[in-house]
């Protein structure tokens, strides 16, 4: 467990380095969770990953074990911290791998500091935040009914009936209840406000997008869209899913990220 003061934000961050002794220097994973979410989800991405690559994962500001943010929750604010974390794990060229507003943030990471990605993975993420749905009363139910409210509504877009075991359900959505709600606001208008389209032709990572079929907040077309943009990527649709894709399905995201990163080095 560490922290990190990068700018106004201090945040709490984990590695995970259980690579064989024989592998000398590997490469790093760098995950970026969204809206309500924490470093804990990316859990069940360790098994296809561990064996070969060192994991560092984080609690973006007001979520998990990081300090509520302020003003200053910028999509370029969110950016210096991906930065900031990479330089304290001593880590000048890593995997980049964000969701949701996480994934328009490592977009936005991609396009301004290629000099740092060996690859880029979103998931669930868009690259036109005005094109986000269904969250125009956020502001009504965490100011007025509360995080809870928040919370349950959310869950319905994130997961189908049946789609998690019970405790595992509760267990994410109380993480999401326990979010700061100033701070996820916050975040929203940010996202709202992001704008990529015209700058996708640059993007040079090698890049994996990963997309339910059911998401709520983002639908297929979006995705599509951002594909098109993009001149080196692959896309994968997961069917029954929703938005919360890398926590429901993250067994086979993390398979089709183990794929896609053997492929690039030519392993098998």
């Amino acid at each position: 467990m560490s922290e990190l003061k990068s700018g106004t934000h201090n945040i709490h961050y984990e590695v995970i380095d259980l690579t064989p002794p024989w592998i000398e220097a590997p490469e790093t994973i760098l995950f970026h969770h969204g809206v309500g979410a924490n470093w804990r989800c990316w859990l069940g991405w360790t098994a296809a990953l561990t064996e070969r690559y060192r994991l560092v994962a984080f609690d973006m500001p007001g979520h998990g074990q990081s300090q509520p943010g302020d003003d200053a929750i910028t999509i370029a604010a969110l950016t210096a911290n991906i930065i900031a974390l990479a330089d304290a794990v001593d880590c000048a060229k890593f995997h980049l791998v964000g969701e949701s507003v996480g994934g328009t943030v490592a977009l936005q990471f991609a396009l301004d500091h290629p000099d740092r990605l060996l690859s880029l993975t979103v998931s669930n993420g868009a690259h036109i935040g005005g094109s986000i749905e269904n969250v125009n009363n956020w502001d009504a139910v965490i100011n007025g009914e509360g995080m809870g409210a928040w919370s349950d509504q959310m869950m319905a877009g994130r997961f189908f009936e049946g789609a998690l075991a019970p405790e595992i359900w509760l267990w994410y959505r109380e993480q999401q209840a326990s979010a700061d709600g100033g701070t996820v606001l916050a975040l929203l208008r940010a996202l709202v406000g992001a704008d990529l389209s015209a700058r996708l032709p640059d993007l040079a990572a090698p890049t994996l997008l990963l997309h339910a079929d059911s998401s709520p907040f983002i639908p297929v077309p979006i995705m599509a869209d951002l594909y098109d943009r993009v001149p080196n990527g692959q896309l994968k649709i997961f069917p029954n899913a929703r938005h919360g894709l890398p926590f429901s399905h993250a067994g086979s995201c993390s398979r089709a990220l183990r794929t896609f990163l053997d492929g690039l080095d030519g392993s098998s």
